[in-house]
């Protein structure tokens, strides 16, 4: 093909792909360990869909409920896979829609392993992790692709065809507990999903939530110390505080109503980053 014939062959497919992403799509990709998948056990009025403007795009098969990786479909819980429960990413989308102009969408990304460190979501030295994982890990980590920081990048960009990346939520820690290298560990990971994903640190926040607090006598609160400093590290991320969201027994996991005031909690900063001002979805 001739130079000129290549040139006006990339401007056509430049312009189909800029009319099939709809900016009024917003993206949110979320990752971590258990508490990003959600814990086993969703309540009967966590079952009904929010809106149709509410969707997650399967990161894998769900039979269960006829979900196939790589499409849209209506967020109900589970978000993350069919094994998991309710996690922040419900409600903080339920809370984001009820705020913004009917015509934007809202659209959840989930990648999440129980029990991993950090660590797993490294580019570089996953494999390292991955080598002396459990295996009733690896088996999650398999449904992955092996490899879940790979994994997220390509939903994400599966996900830019159709939307535009809005802001990234994690929640992760439980695993890492004192490790003061955490906040550097975790800029790392932050740094690659950016440049990955072609996307700029300015315009794509990055919201941590705290894992579960003193308050409710959590197992691994003395984390949430140095979880707080990572906007030391990352100026453009921002920490969603656990005071008060209710623990299941084990001290580790929230409860459904602890996970429906972290996720509203995670919307009302994402939305006053967008010039909104949150109003409970209830």
């Amino acid at each position: 093909m001739k130079p000129a014939l290549l040139i006006l062959a990339g401007l056509l497919l430049m312009n189909l792909n800029a009319r099939s992403q709809d900016t009024n799509l917003f993206v949110f990709l979320c990752f971590g360990q258990s508490n990003m998948e959600g814990f086993p056990g969703i309540e009967p009025q966590d079952k009904t869909p929010a809106s149709d403007r509410f969707t997650v795009l399967a990161a894998v098969d769900f039979p269960g409920l006829g979900r196939k990786k790589g499409n849209w479909y209506p967020a109900v819980p589970p978000l993350c896979r069919p094994s998991a429960g309710l996690c922040p990413a419900d409600y903080f989308g339920r809370t984001m829609l009820s705020n913004l102009p009917v015509n934007i969408r809202i659209g959840i990304v989930d990648v999440a392993v129980a029990g991993c460190k950090i660590e797993l979501f490294d580019k570089v030295h996953y494999p390292t992790y991955v080598a002396t994982a459990a295996s009733w890990m690896t088996n999650i980590i398999n449904s992955y692709s092996g490899n879940p920081y790979a994994h997220l990048v390509a939903m994400g960009k599966r996900a830019q065809r159709d939307g535009v990346i809005k802001g990234i939520l994690l929640h992760q820690g439980e695993s890492n507990t004192n490790d003061k290298e955490w906040p550097n560990k975790v800029k790392g990971i932050y740094d690659h999903l950016i440049q990955d994903l072609n996307l700029k640190a300015e315009e794509v926040p990055l919201l941590v939530g705290e894992l579960v607090n003193a308050d409710q006598q959590g197992a691994c609160a003395s984390m949430n110390a140095i979880i707080d400093e990572l906007p030391k590290t990352i100026p453009n991320s921002h920490i969603i505080s656990s005071k008060g969201c209710g623990s299941r027994p084990d001290h580790l996991h929230f409860n459904p109503a602890g996970y429906r005031e972290l996720g509203k909690r995670y919307a009302e900063k994402m939305l006053a980053l967008l010039g909104y001002k949150a109003t409970d979805p209830n």
